[in-house]
C-alpha cells in the first residue's frame, strides 16, 4: 500500500538561537575563527535516532528541547561561522554529559544545510553534516537526493520499479535530476528489490531539492523514510557532507 510522506516538524520545540545563545555566539569573533562577519548560512536539525528523545545544545545553550526522532526542526539562519554542538538525553541540566559529541559544526556563507544525529551501520549513535545543493535542476525538473543514515547495510533505491540509486552505504548521499511529478520509491538491500522502506510517493517539485532520508534501524525493525524540502536558488557552493562519530574533539576533551 502507498502512502504520501509528510514533512516532519518540530514546532513548539524549536527555541531561537538569538534569544537563548550566549551573547558571544551572536558576535562576529574575527580571527579565532569561530562566527565570521559578512554573511549568514541556514541550518536544519534532523533527529534519526529512533526511540531516544534529545535535548540540543548550540555553543552551551539549550536549542531544542524534547527533541522527538524522525522530526526536523524549523530553519535557523545563523552567522557563518564554527559551532559547538552536543546531543543529551532529554531533560539534562546541562551538555556535560553527551549522547553525541560536542562536534563542531563549520558553516559557510550562502550554503543551507542539514545536520542529521542518525546511527551508523552498526547502530551507534552519530551525526552527518550535510550541504544541501541547491544548483538549479533545469526547466521541467526538480532535484532529488536520497541520504542512507540508517542501521543497515548498503541499499538501492527503486523508483517507479526500477533501481535508480545502487549499492547507497550510510552516512553516503546521492543526487538525481528527475522530471516533475511523483515517482514511488522503495528501499530494498543491495541487489534485491523486496522493500524494506516503502513503497512510498515522493513528489518531485520545480525549484526544489526533495531530501529523502532512509533512517532508522532494520534489527529493530523500525526503519522509516523522512523527507525535507529545499528550494533551488541557484546559491551555495559545491556540496559536501562532514561526518562525526560521538567521541568529543581533541580540544573538548
Amino acid at each position: 500500500m502507498h502512502r504520501t510522506i509528510a514533512i516532519g516538524t518540530a514546532a513548539g520545540l524549536l527555541v531561537a538561537l538569538a534569544g537563548i545563545l550566549p551573547a558571544s555566539a551572536g558576535e562576529n569573533h574575527g580571527d579565532d575563527g569561530h562566527h565570521s562577519d559578512g554573511g549568514t548560512a541556514e541550518l536544519t536539525v534532523f533527529h534519526g535516532v529512533p526511540g531516544l528523545t534529545v535535548d540540543v545544545y548550540v555553543d552551551g545553550a539549550l536549542t531544542l528541547d524534547d527533541f522527538e526522532p524522525g522530526t526536523f526542526s524549523d530553519t535557523l539562519t545563523l552567522d557563518a561561522g564554527t559551532y559547538s554542538v552536543a546531543v543529551t538525553a532529554a531533560d539534562a541540566t546541562d551538555d556535560s554529559h553527551p549522547v553525541i559529541g560536542p562536534i563542531d559544526l563549520t558553516l559557510e556563507e550562502g550554503d543551507n544545510y542539514t545536520v542529521a544525529a542518525h546511527l551508523t551501520e552498526a547502530g551507534d549513535p552519530t551525526a552527518t553534516l550535510f550541504t544541501n545543493n541547491l544548483d538549479k535542476a533545469g526547466k521541467g525538473n526538480g532535484r532529488l537526493t536520497v541520504r542512507h543514515i540508517a542501521a543497515a547495510p548498503s541499499v538501492d533505491v527503486l523508483a517507479n520499479g526500477a533501481a535508480a540509486v545502487s549499492d547507497l552505504t550510510n552516512p553516503d548521499e546521492e543526487e538525481l535530476t528527475l522530471p516533475v511529478g511523483t515517482i514511488s520509491a522503495v528501499v530494498a538491500a543491495t541487489g534485491t528489490t523486496d522493500p524494506l522502506i516503502g513503497p512510498t510517493d515522493v513528489e518531485i517539485a520545480k525549484r526544489t531539492n526533495t531530501i529523502v532520508y532512509a533512517w532508522g534501524s532494520l534489527d529493530a525493525d523500525n526503519l522509516a523514510f523522512a523527507v525535507q524540502t529545499v528550494g533551488l536558488t541557484g546559491g551555495g557552493h559545491h556540496h559536501h557532507k562532514d561526518h562525526h562519530d560521538d567521541h568529543h574533539n581533541d580540544h573538548h576533551k
